[in-house]
């Protein structure tokens, strides 16, 4: 091979050489733009909080908040009863799991809330041991116990997911709980636990002259079909006003629809 034929071998090697790189660029998925799935992401270890002055450490089981492609993790404070209103820090592994918490916390009829607070092993579908920690422990004030199961509404109608939670049930024991239930987190729409986070905050801030001018009002038989239809009734500032329609609203005093903006202009009335 002469010197001109070399070269142009080294040449057609090197435009078939650039076609392939093109070819395997082309090739390439991009998160940013057309690919709409979650990009995979390297796991990551549970996050550890420090202790914090006058705070309650998170007592769970389990540590539910290693990264995840899927669910959004939750810390916030809370204060019940059972623990003289003392804040104490709860995590919890989904949105609608913290918003199914949070519902808890504010009724009244409740004495406490626990998250994480009880591991159990049982056997999968196909004889697999496995554990499983119950996401929450809701204790009312007449000292009922209850276990609450929350998954969202696709994985409930699968039948594996049907099977864990009749085994996880049956693996529980007796003196758990005095019962447990599976609540679907489709339920909690994006604005409901957005609302719910709302009372909780305005119920951990009382202003009992504030509530009992507002629902003194609401229950008057004035005329009212806003929220912000209450506020030339009452003495105390419209901002208090407006936080004591939350507490009144957490406490089924007052209804509303807490799946659209619970603001000044929410249509609200007094509880049957």
């Amino acid at each position: 091979m002469n010197t001109e034929q070399g070269l142009l071998a080294r040449d057609q090697s090197i435009h078939a050489g650039n076609r392939r790189t093109t070819a395997r660029l082309h090739s390439q998925i991009d998160h940013d733009t057309w690919n709409l799935s979650a990009k995979r992401l390297p796991r990551e270890s549970a996050i550890k909080l420090r202790d914090l002055h006058g705070t309650l450490p998170f007592d769970g089981k389990r540590n539910p908040s290693s990264r995840s492609n899927t669910s959004q993790k939750v810390f916030f404070t809370y204060r019940t009863p059972a623990n003289d209103f003392a804040p104490e820090i709860g995590i919890a592994e989904s949105a609608a799991e913290a918003a199914v918490g949070i519902e808890a916390l504010i009724s009244p009829f409740v004495m406490d809330v626990a998250f994480q607070p009880l591991a159990v092993g049982f056997r999968d579908e196909r004889g697999a041991a496995r554990s499983y920690t119950h996401d929450l422990l809701i204790t009312f004030r007449n000292g009922h116990r209850r276990l609450v199961f929350v998954r969202n509404e696709q994985s409930l109608r699968k039948p594996r997911t049907q099977h864990e939670i009749a085994a996880i049930a049956a693996a529980t024991p007796k003196g758990a709980a005095d019962d447990m239930i599976v609540v679907n987190a489709n339920d909690y729409s994006r604005q409901r636990r957005d609302n719910l986070m709302r009372l909780h905050y305005f119920a951990a801030n009382p202003d009992d002259e504030a509530d009992h001018e507002v629902a003194h009002i609401a229950k008057s038989g004035k005329h009212f079909y806003f929220m912000k239809d209450l506020f030339p009734h009452v003495s105390v500032a419209q901002s208090r006003a407006f936080a004591a329609c939350h507490r009144l609203i957490a406490r089924n005093e007052l209804c509303a629809n807490l799946d659209n903006v619970l603001w000044e202009n929410s249509r609200i009335e007094v509880a049957a």
